[in-house]
């Protein structure tokens, strides 16, 4: 993979609060007024990206950026307040169940008619709507598994040893080749695809910055531990049947042999995952801190949210027969005869 180690450059502004945040960022000036981040609308771009550039700072941080910035705790108290927008606004618009159990009862029976984006790519998609989404979804996938490794020194017993394991295997299991971030710039080289860590950050929508910033807002906090093991359960559980469509779609449009690979290894891998997640990680969890039941379910419930917005997002735009992203890639493959 190119660039593993380099740091992504600082992208465009989207509005006033992560304008400043950058030039902050930059040395250049103030982080911005309280009322300017109360102002922001929660699922927006500006917030978004002002809150993945805060967050950002604890993976790779970026190009030209001190790397204290990370603990600056003016920086933090912005990203305090950022978080409190995005969080309220999930809990209010979040149908979230009271027992994890029931959550999980919703994402384990796959719909007899499913509409969602896997299932438009498998049935119809173009191969420029497998390129964008793949364009969207590198923003998680080139760090894969890293925002749930956080949840670690927060387990103990079953709950650890249960996510730990998963994890090894979202790691390659102990061989480079084979870890998911790696695979997944495998398939971006399929599609034509910049595999530089970030490349794709300016022509994200808001509602992909979202689905991220969601694991890291989970994952950054102890007291939403049962959160993030929520999400990272939701994913697993809906990862194998989404995965086999979207294998067939990477068939169905050429988009090669390493496009294929990625989504055929997650069929296989995470059909296995879903039963240690359920049984070990979530039941550990909750043996030892039944507590936190609400918790996890409000993370299946907030990770299926934000999946939704931006599945009616992307396909919005391809039915309409236009570009998802801020920027369209260009329409030709560099691998094509």
């Amino acid at each position: 993979m190119p660039h593993e180690s380099q740091e992504p450059r600082l992208p465009s502004a989207r509005g006033p609060v992560s304008a400043a945040v950058t030039e902050y960022l930059r040395g250049a000036g103030p982080l911005p007024r309280p009322e300017e981040v109360a102002s922001a609308t929660a699922y927006g771009d500006d917030l978004q990206l002002a809150l993945y550039l805060c967050y950002e700072l604890h993976y790779r941080g970026f190009e030209g950026v001190a790397p204290d910035h990370e603990w600056d705790p003016d920086l933090l108290r912005t990203r305090a307040a950022l978080e409190q927008r995005f969080l309220s606004a999930l809990r209010a618009d979040t149908a979230v169940h009271e027992r994890a159990a029931d959550a999980l009862a919703e994402i384990l029976v796959e719909p007899v008619d499913g509409t969602g984006v896997t299932h438009y790519l498998h049935k119809e998609g173009e191969l420029w709507q497998v390129r964008e989404y793949a364009a969207q979804r590198s923003l998680y996938h080139l760090k894969e598994a890293d925002p749930h490794a956080w949840v670690l020194p927060r387990l103990w017993g079953r709950a650890k040893a249960g996510m730990a394991a998963v994890e090894f295997d979202e790691y390659g299991g102990g061989r480079p080749d084979r870890v998911h971030a790696r695979l997944f710039a495998d398939l971006m080289t399929d599609l034509g695809l910049d595999t530089t860590y970030g490349r794709y950050l300016d022509a994200a929508s808001a509602e992909v910055l979202a689905t991220v910033n969601l694991m890291s807002l989970f994952g950054l906090h102890r007291s939403l531990r049962g959160a993030l093991v929520g999400h990272f359960a939701a994913v697993e559980i809906t990862s194998s049947p989404g995965s086999r469509r979207l294998a067939e779609a990477m068939r169905r449009t050429g988009a090669g042999p390493a496009a294929e690979f990625f989504y055929d290894e997650h069929v296989e891998a995470d059909a296995v995952h879903e039963q240690v997640v359920r049984h070990e990680v979530i039941g550990g969890l909750l043996a030892e801190e039944p507590q936190l039941e609400a918790d996890v379910a409000f993370g299946i419930d907030a990770t299926g949210h934000v999946e939704d917005r931006l599945a009616a997002r992307l396909l919005t735009d391809w039915r309409a027969g236009r570009s998802s992203l801020r920027t369209p890639l260009a329409s030709e493959m560099p691998h094509s005869s």
